[in-house]
């Protein structure tokens, strides 16, 4: 990355990721799979040692409380493609993101992401920013590939925040007992 906006994106991630590191650090695995509602989507096991997400083609409201397990499969699942889109890969499809389960398994996982995003990011010059992104905006042809950029960061903060306020939560009602 040599340009501003190289330096821009670069640091929003790294301070979005900042961010997210303070609650990957204090999860514990029982956080993980805690239904903070009645109404929640989570991940669950598939009878052969793996996981399926909860998932709706059309969303459905009122929209379900997605738990710490189905946002981690979520940013797993949004991260990968928009990688193998970058790296000019067929993306795979979303039964094809496997979710490790939750604890240690899950955080290494985002970690992982995280290492091979950067190895994106550090492939790209500026006139790869100014191409046409292809993800996640498959149908209108104006997006950047600085537009994705910006859009990882932004979707990395809201589902961040998200498993932030799902584990505050979670840690206030066990206190309040």
């Amino acid at each position: 990355m040599t340009d501003s906006r190289h330096t821009l994106l670069r640091g929003q991630f790294d301070l979005t990721w900042s961010l997210f590191e303070y609650h990957l650090e204090r999860l514990e695995p029982e956080d993980f799979l805690w239904e903070p509602a009645p109404l929640c989507w989570t991940m669950r096991p598939d009878g052969d040692g793996g996981w399926v997400a909860d998932f709706a083609e059309t969303e459905p409201d009122p929209v379900p409380v997605p738990t710490i397990a189905w946002i981690s499969w979520h940013i797993g699942w949004w991260w990968s493609v928009t990688i193998d889109h970058a790296r000019g890969q067929p993306p795979r499809e979303r039964t094809e993101i496997t979710w490790p389960g939750g604890g240690k398994a899950a955080v290494e996982w985002l970690r992982d992401l995280r290492t091979d995003w950067l190895a994106v990011l550090d492939r790209l010059d500026d006139a790869a920013l100014d191409a046409t992104a292809p993800f996640p905006w498959q149908y209108d042809s104006g997006h950047t590939v600085a537009d994705m950029l910006a859009w990882v960061n932004s979707e990395l903060m809201k589902n961040a925040a998200e498993i932030g306020q799902l584990r505050l939560l979670r840690v206030a009602r066990r206190l309040d007992r």
